[in-house]
């Protein structure tokens, strides 16, 4: 199946006050129609990067190069206004924390709504009838109230939700989903989790998952890349990486996953900082659909 985001050596660069600091280096990936990658990493590892530099939202100051190609267009040559088409309507975005990405003065109804303006031509009523669709279509009880509340008035996974019906109110293609759980409570996680399996099924949905939690990743992704230090270290199936992960970053990732069958009053596993371990070793397939940084 041809890919629907295809990314070819991606190399994201800030120019800072000491120099240039390279966040992104070397990445390489591609989703299909329909299909899920989870890009997992710890914090500062790259990812959000990664999917600004997709999204064309980086600052000024970031050096992008490489290809990123989204249904056959070229997204780095667009002009802002091209980019700014496909941001909404092609590629949608879920950040991390709603409440600082929601405009805590603004009705959720009206910032639905006003993504459907931004993108259709319809009436305000028109736009609001479509945002309090939305709005169910996620699962928010009682839509046509909800709709006239602010975003302080929403529990945690409310909010999620609101920013969730934003996102595909236009009938994205591809949705990326930047550490959409990780503020949530565990029982909330898993609902917004099923929501988004769902979303993703019911809308023949493309999704870049990104989070650092592995045991979120395996129950949403099919693929997984493994992000460490600005590069993609690993990568292969959810199958691949959980049962023959051959990278030491990735086995650290999963020796650190608390068990129900940790030995009580042993410490959890940590990973040492290391400078890009493994870096000189070129990204090479170890098995059909599988790729890691190892030593032949």
């Amino acid at each position: 199946m041809p890919a629907l985001l295809s990314v070819e050596s991606l190399n994201v660069k800030f120019a800072t006050q000491t120099g240039e600091v390279a966040a992104v280096r070397d990445v390489t990936f591609s989703i299909s129609e329909g299909g899920t990658l989870g890009l997992v990493g710890e914090s500062g590892s790259g990812k959000s990067a990664t999917s600004l530099a997709i999204m064309r939202l980086l600052p000024p100051q970031a050096k992008i190069a490489g290809k990123i190609s989204f249904s056959d267009q070229e997204l780095l040559s667009l002009d802002s206004e091209s980019m700014r088409r496909i941001r909404g309507s092609g590629i949608s975005m879920i950040f991390q924390e709603p409440m600082t990405a929601l405009n805590p003065v603004m009705r959720v109804g009206d910032q639905v709504a006003e993504a459907v303006l931004a993108h259709q031509r319809l009436s305000k009523r028109e736009a609001w009838d479509h945002a309090v669709n939305a709005l169910r279509e996620v699962a928010i009880p009682d839509p046509e109230r909800r709709a006239k509340d602010y975003p302080h008035q929403l529990s945690g996974g409310q909010r999620q939700r609101v920013m969730i019906a934003m996102a595909l109110v236009n009938n994205p293609r591809l949705l990326i989903a930047d550490e959409p759980t990780t503020a949530l409570d565990v029982t909330v996680q898993a609902q917004i989790l099923d929501l988004l399996r769902d979303l993703r099924e019911r809308h023949k949905l493309a999704v870049l998952f990104i989070s650092h939690d592995l045991g979120v990743i395996s129950r949403i992704a099919d693929q997984v890349a493994v992000m460490y230090a600005g590069e993609i270290v690993e990568m292969g199936s959810v199958e691949q990486i959980f049962s023959a992960a051959s990278h030491s970053y990735t086995l650290g990732l999963i020796s650190a996953i608390p068990t129900l069958r940790t030995d009580r009053g042993r410490p959890l596993e940590t990973i040492e900082s290391r400078a890009r371990p493994e870096s000189t070793v070129p990204l090479r397939q170890i098995a059909p659909g599988h790729w890691a940084r190892v030593a032949p």
